[in-house]
């Protein structure tokens, strides 16, 4: 049996798909209020805050998929995700399985330089230091070698359903909704984005894989890193509109999050859409040249068609 925990979010959605189409006929979704992907998915109610109700939720399984997420509050991520992954591992422990872990780049550098699996964290404010400290957690489990370990990184999102990015909701929500696009900071830094299909069937694909354990793998990504506003243009023209957008500077985005606790949330993130963002996934795609990656034109009509 294969388990997913955090499983209503839309990387833990495409997950369970995939997973379910492509390697496993006995899958389980954890969490507080679990819903069916699939016909035939096993629901389990737990919260990942109670160590005995995780051990619970995971026993029997093979493998494990920690992919729980919370809402962007700097004090909910402090209080909350050590103590749910400590859960998890410790569950992953008692049960003897096997753990894969997804991940963002929120303790990277918020520089030009290329990212790849070996940078070093340097977490820029609250959230950074909570996934500097998460990830930290899972690669000393990954050292100590009870339990076979693997962590999966993906940088910003984009895609369809309840995707969740400053891409969905400032560009192509807004085109969706007849609205004029609003682009972070700058439009002229180049952007690597992923499809959130592919990052949780790259996820599938690495946790069942025995030989990715052990690692740190970045998922795959297209290569040619748009600017926004070649992004726009481009998704502009797939919805039918004019190319049109405004770019919010940096400032009044840090001016609005004095009054706006949920803007206030994301100020820590703004220095990395001052510069080029370059994540390379390189190794996974030399490791598994038979995936295909989504071009960002097939992902936006994808979404244009839903």
């Amino acid at each position: 049996m294969q388990t997913i925990l955090g499983a209503n979010g839309q990387i833990a959605t495409e997950l369970a798909r995939n997973l379910r189409r492509h390697h496993t006929n006995e899958l389980q979704l954890v969490s507080r209020n679990p819903r069916k992907v699939n016909e035939d998915d096993t629901l389990m109610t737990a919260d990942l805050m109670d160590a005995r109700q995780t051990i619970e939720a995971v026993k029997g399984s093979q493998t494990v998929y920690f992919t729980a997420g919370l809402p962007p509050d700097s004090r909910l991520w402090e209080e909350r995700f050590p103590v749910m992954l400590k859960n998890a591992l410790q569950a992953c422990r008692t049960a003897g399985a096997s753990f894969a872990y997804f991940d963002n780049t929120y303790m990277y550098p918020q520089n030009g330089q290329i990212q790849t699996e070996e940078t070093c964290f340097v977490p820029i404010g609250r959230k950074g230091r909570v996934r500097a400290a998460m990830a930290s957690m899972v690669l000393e489990e990954m050292a100590r070698g009870d339990i076979p370990v693997l962590i999966a990184r993906a940088p910003e999102f984009y895609g369809p359903g309840k995707t969740q990015s400053f891409t969905n909701a400032l560009i192509i929500n807004r085109l969706k909704a007849g609205k004029k696009p609003l682009v972070p900071v700058r439009d002229d830094t180049r952007r690597t984005l992923i499809w959130t299909p592919d990052a949780s069937r790259a996820l599938a694909t690495l946790g069942n894989t025995p030989d990715a354990f052990g690692q740190t793998w970045h998922l795959p990504c297209c290569d040619d890193r748009p600017t926004y506003k070649t992004f726009v243009t481009m998704a502009s023209r797939i919805f039918g509109r004019t190319p049109s957008y405004s770019v919010i500077g940096k400032w009044p985005l840090i001016l609005a999050g004095i009054f706006s606790k949920q803007v206030g949330e994301i100020r820590e993130l703004l220095p990395r859409y001052e510069r080029d963002n370059f994540f390379a996934s390189t190794k996974f795609k030399r490791r598994f040249p038979e995936f295909s990656v989504t071009t960002y034109e097939e992902g936006l009509e994808l979404i244009r068609k839903e």
